[in-house]
């Protein structure tokens, strides 16, 4: 498939137009001509959850995501959250010792975020079942399910 293609949409907000070649990766549009490194790089293949990003607010692994498939859709990544302010899972993440090396944390974050705009108030399953696509390859989940519990904590504050 050769040329490129004119696509539309925004990013935490943002709108952004580029010429891009169809098959060139949402993960590389942001991080290589966008400058939006909080979204990372890992297994490349849809299964770590480091590069994921909130798409139409579905959870969403930039890496899988073609250039072709972003006309006209609604982006937020890590750094579009907690801007000006932490936001309450952030906090939380911090706060619970969340984010050990921080490298799975952007996408953990915003699995997090997903889930708990779909239900504040879920069980242990669903928040064990909305955090399956993430790995964390440092020390465990241990502080990562209680940043989760206190980001309830926190949000039902607000």
């Amino acid at each position: 498939m050769g040329g490129n293609i004119k696509v539309q949409f925004k990013v935490n907000n943002q709108p952004v137009s580029l010429n891009i070649p169809p098959l060139r990766r949402l993960i590389d549009i942001l991080r290589e001509d966008l400058g939006l490194t909080g979204t990372k790089i890992s297994c490349g293949i849809g299964r770590c959850g480091a590069c994921i990003v909130l798409v139409n607010g579905q959870i969403t692994n930039a890496c899988l995501l073609m250039g072709y498939q972003l006309h006209e859709v609604e982006i937020v990544t890590i750094e579009g959250i907690g801007i000006g302010k932490l936001d309450p899972i952030q906090q939380a993440f911090i706060e619970e010792g969340g984010f050990q090396c921080g490298y799975c944390t952007p996408g953990m974050v915003l699995s997090v975020k997903a889930l708990l705009e779909k239900n504040r108030n879920p069980t242990q399953d669903q928040i064990l079942e909305g955090l399956s696509g993430n790995l964390c390859r440092c020390t465990g989940y241990g502080g990562i399910l209680r940043a989760v519990n206190y980001s309830i904590k926190l949000l039902e504050k607000e």
